[in-house]
């Protein structure tokens, strides 16, 4: 709805200014009346150029004004959306190759190590609640499966597999909403979708009884719509909580990043229990940027951040959560600012959804739903969507979930290069990496996939 709001606050804003504009340049007088005494040459009049350059200039400030307008409207209010692609962060693109060209070389050649098991069983974002709206179908790739995500007329979120089982259609290409139902757009077969059961075939006098298409469990909360996958088909044994202040409206969205990770999904939850790599890692200031090679680079060591943290995962009934606890202080030519000292509690609820609790005294309160889904085996969706006080200007949220996301872009070009160790050599320090292995297993089933790699060979 805040959202919503903002939009139609853009539409007017806009419809004003070219109102405006357009009053401007009709009423505008010319100052080559005054030059030339209250007329034009001959020429000009035959040419039907009278008022001609006044209303060039008009048009050209009239532009330049529209532009400044809705980059101050986007600036100040629009929602913020950072969506990267596969090849945009991580790689370096040397020697003439594009980012693409470098990213298909490391993902071919890079080792990939013993993996575990690569879809842990839990809930997985699909995506936010405002992307769908009713009546509207999309297609999603997910766990390595195509899904059709539709929400009927009357506001409720489905997901179903994407094929028809009558000819193999996919139902969210060109498929319709009808109430509660998805319609195939090959043969009109329409779905129900809180079950997947088949109940019409325009042109049969009978529906099958075992005519269904595969129904996940799904679950919509905090602005985003969740499917629950277990290789054993059990269902859900937890669920995602709700936060509160989003489900009031005292929180409202305000942004959104997206990365896809060419990596292990246990790699990135990992990082929460390695403390010793926010140090090396993310001790240089934000200013510095993501690329590796220059953010230790003394022109920008003037900022710099300290970092405390404990991991810790939780007891029953809540052994599926983990918590970390961050401590974050910012550094400015060698002086503390503690205005800027910002504490988290970032909880991991099962495999792909974290919750980053903001709080402080001054910039206010709010949450980041970082949430991981694995689109492939080895192909991680990564979301950050942040909700924050409503009372608080949007300029803040905006600001935090830029400055989350150069950190975090840092970690991509780590992940998207790196081999999986799972037997790592680790020192006294590290010890709570292999806690959060042990921690992290119970998500794991015997029949979760595996990959397997078929290698070809040589003998001689």
């Amino acid at each position: 709805m805040e959202g919503q709001g903002m939009s139609r606050l853009g539409k007017i804003m806009t419809g004003f200014g070219i109102s405006v504009v357009a009053g401007v340049i009709m009423h505008v007088r010319d100052p080559l009346d005054t030059i030339f005494g209250g007329g034009y040459p001959e020429l000009w009049r035959k040419a039907g150029l009278v008022g001609a350059p006044a209303r060039a200039v008009a048009c050209i400030f009239a532009g330049v004004s529209l532009l400044a307008i809705g980059w101050l409207y986007k600036l100040l209010f629009a929602p913020l959306e950072l969506l990267r692609t596969c090849d945009d962060v991580g790689y370096i693109a040397e020697d003439g190759r594009s980012r693409a060209q470098a990213a298909n070389e490391v993902r071919r050649r890079r080792k990939t190590g013993e993996l575990p098991p690569v879809y842990p069983n839990g809930w997985y974002r699909v995506l936010d609640s405002h992307m769908l709206e009713r009546g509207e179908v999309k297609n999603i790739t997910v766990l390595g499966e195509q899904v059709a995500v539709f929400r009927g007329t009357e506001g409720k979120a489905y997901v179903v597999d994407a094929y028809c089982p009558h000819l193999g259609a996919n139902l969210a290409v060109g498929g319709r909403v009808v109430g509660k139902n998805i319609e195939c757009p090959f043969h009109g077969w329409q779905f129900r979708g809180e079950d997947g059961k088949c109940v019409r075939i325009p042109y049969a006098e009978k529906v099958p009884e075992f005519a269904k298409v595969r129904c996940w469990p799904s679950m919509e909360t905090n602005g985003q719509v969740l499917v629950w996958f277990h290789c054993d088909g059990e269902e859900p044994t937890w669920t995602v909580p709700e936060q509160g202040e989003i489900k009031r409206g005292e929180w409202v969205y305000r942004g959104r990043t997206e990365h896809f990770i060419n990596a292990h999904i246990e790699e990135i939850p990992e990082n929460a229990a390695d403390i010793a790599h926010l140090a090396h890692l993310h001790t240089p200031g934000f200013v510095s940027g993501v690329d590796l090679r220059y953010t230790n680079s003394k022109t920008w060591e003037f900022v710099r951040h300290d970092w405390k943290v404990q991991w810790e995962p939780e007891c029953e009934p809540n052994k599926h959560c983990s918590q970390m606890l961050v401590k974050h202080a910012l550094t400015v030519f060698g002086r503390h600012w503690p205005l800027l000292d910002v504490d988290v509690v970032a909880r991991q609820v099962g495999p792909g959804v974290v919750f980053l609790l903001f709080d402080h005294k001054f910039l206010g309160r709010g949450v980041i739903m970082h949430c991981v889904t694995p689109v492939e085996p080895l192909l991680q969706c990564v979301s950050h969507s942040i909700f924050y006080q409503s009372n608080i200007p949007p300029l803040v949220p905006k600001f935090i979930l830029r400055a989350e996301c150069i950190q975090f872009e840092r970690d991509v070009m780590i992940w998207n290069n790196k081999k999986y160790i799972s037997k790592p050599l680790l020192v006294k320090e590290d010890s709570a990496i292999q806690k959060h292995r042990r921690w992290f297993s119970q998500f794991y089933s015997e029949n979760s996939p595996r990959l397997r790699f078929h290698r070809e060979t040589l003998d001689f």
